[in-house]
């Protein structure tokens, strides 16, 4: 194992042919420092592979699945190996005389974000393609708005950054780039040259929602992670990560939410986060669905304004039900741009939302973040 220019852990090279057993064994991995973002290329947030050039062996959208990568040694089709990933066929020169791809040929895959914003770092995941990963991959970023085609991104009329310069991967490899370009994305173009296949795309960064939507909405979930609100600390992690509780939607099952480990002290699980800007918060939903014998037995939130001010309590310590959904109405509107959410003694929630809108000040702070990021 090397280290790349950012000094994160690189993989290059082959990894053994695959000898039986667990197919993870002998899998390379490492700890990236920006996977506690959210993931912009989830399925869940709207994120999708819009296009591809190719993908003769396995179709592009398995980039974005949700989890990790399977592997059957006996799944075989009409075309041959199938793989969980995406998957290019072999790329061969112009004739006989010059049978080899040139430099500049490569595969393509164009990814819509779930989320726009700004990326930490990306991963490419190139889990059981073993002798049959691509040499190098590049990944570039475009900020466009609306719902742009293929053909529109692919025009020549859009700007492309590069994230990821053209960088040597590993195969069987969580291949981690760090990235850090200030600017609010949209769209990505994942490059593989010449060739081959990807298991999976991560895309780890911050939401930077629209002011202009936001405006048009009113009232809305100011913690919500489509709406620019993230999670900055946790207590507990160890079932399952705390974003849950701020993603799209309900939850569909006990690892949709967040949820602790036993807790054998005196002591009480908490997430604190960050809303989108300075808001003013009306109403709280507070979902233990699917949490039945492991959800919180009782939660408060507190709520502060800026990263110096105090903690001030809005919902005192209140119990909560199994698999339930609870709604609370504040009798004022609280103010601030942090909130932390304390359970008793352990346990979990399902989801947290905050309604409410943004102040003067917020509409204002989000309005010139947007502007600074190019949006």
């Amino acid at each position: 194992m090397a280290q790349n220019n950012s000094g994160l852990a690189s993989f290059t090279g082959d990894a053994s042919p695959y000898g039986g057993g667990e197919p993870y064994a002998d899998y390379r991995s490492a700890e990236f420092p920006f996977t506690q973002y959210a993931n912009l290329a989830d399925r869940q947030l709207g994120a999708g592979v819009i296009a591809a050039n190719d993908e003769f062996f396995a179709e592009r959208e398995n980039l974005l699945k949700p989890e990790a990568a399977e592997f059957d040694p006996e799944h075989f089709g009409h075309k041959g190996k199938i793989m969980d990933g995406w998957e290019t066929r072999r790329r061969r020169g112009v004739s006989a005389e010059v049978p080899h791809p040139t430099d500049e040929d490569h595969d393509w895959a164009l990814v819509r974000l779930g989320a726009p914003g700004v990326i930490r770092g990306i991963v490419v995941d190139t889990a059981h393609f073993r002798g049959n990963y691509p040499q190098a991959v590049s990944i570039e970023g475009a900020n466009v708005e609306g719902s742009p085609t293929p053909d529109e991104l692919l025009s020549g009329d859009v700007k492309w950054t590069t994230l990821v310069p053209r960088t040597a991967v590993g195969g069987h490899a969580a291949n981690g780039f760090e990235v850090t370009a200030e600017q609010r994305f949209t769209h990505l173009r994942v490059n593989q040259h010449p060739d081959g296949g990807i298991a999976r795309l991560r895309v780890y960064g911050e939401v930077v929602p629209d002011p202009k939507w936001l405006k048009a909405l009113g009232t809305f979930d100011v913690v919500a992670l489509e709406n620019g609100g993230q999670v900055e600390d946790a207590s507990d992690r160890f079932y399952s990560p705390a974003t849950n509780t701020i993603q799209p939607g309900r939850s569909r099952k006990m690892d949709d939410g967040w949820e602790t480990r036993r807790r054998r002290d005196k002591g009480n699980d908490w997430i604190r986060y960050q809303l989108v800007q300075q808001s003013e918060i009306r109403a709280v939903e507070i979902d233990t669905a699917y949490l039945k014998g492991n959800s919180a037995g009782w939660a408060a939130l507190s709520v502060k304004d800026g990263e110096d001010g105090e903690w001030t309590e809005v919902l005192p310590r209140t119990r909560l039900q199994p698999d339930t959904n609870h709604r609370f109405v504040l009798d004022t509107a609280a103010k601030g741009t942090h909130v932390r959410i304390d359970i008793y003694p352990d346990g979990g929630i399902s989801r947290l939302r905050l309604f409410g809108s943004l102040t003067e000040d917020g509409a204002a702070g989000l309005a010139a973040r947007h502007q600074e990021l190019g949006g």
